[in-house]
């Protein structure tokens, strides 16, 4: 018999783009009051994979991925997930988003990304929100699966995501050491 136990918490990490890069800079700023520091920002990343979100927020399109220094409860990710809607919901033109924010975490197993988007591979959580499986970490990296955003399974971005997870990981031994 399996015992239920509490998960580890996990690393918030978080995707943005718009058209607009200052827009992109203070919502980075205004997650960061809420979810506490960042610490770690991409660098920019021109958002070229797909024309999907061009027609309403415009082209070209610049991106940058963030994690925050604070770990979170995994089950927290549904209220994330609600409040970067919130978010976007501030920067709207004319009824469109100026940005897309797409929130994640980083386990030590996985990567998923929230969504109000149901699909095959996505597991419903709680209030409209699905969890979206995008990597599975084996044999000493992220592996993207087959419904894996193309953007994602990109070998730079998967990087950047092994190196969040080693920082995690980092602080994950940290904090077993106190406790």
């Amino acid at each position: 018999m399996s015992r239920p136990r509490k998960p580890d918490n996990v690393k918030l990490i978080s995707s943005l783009f718009s058209p607009d890069k200052g827009i992109i800079e203070k919502v980075i700023s205004q997650l960061s009051e809420i979810y506490g520091p960042a610490d770690w920002i991409s660098p920019e990343i021109f958002f070229d994979r797909t024309r999907y979100y061009a027609k309403e927020m415009g082209w070209p399109l610049h991106r940058r991925f963030v994690s925050f220094e604070d770990l979170i409860s995994p089950e927290t990710l549904v209220e994330v997930k609600l409040r970067t809607n919130e978010i976007e919901n501030e920067y709207l033109s004319q009824g469109n988003r100026l940005i897309n924010i797409d929130p994640g975490c980083i386990s030590a197993e996985r990567l998923i990304l929230a969504t109000g988007k149901n699909y095959i591979h996505r597991v419903y959580l709680n209030k409209g929100i699905y969890a979206d499986l995008t990597f599975i970490f084996k044999r000493g990296s992220f592996r993207p699966l087959e419904w894996t955003y193309r953007d994602y399974s990109d070998p730079e971005t998967i990087e950047y995501f092994n190196e969040l997870r080693k920082n995690y990981m980092k602080k994950l031994r940290e904090i077993r050491r106190i406790d």
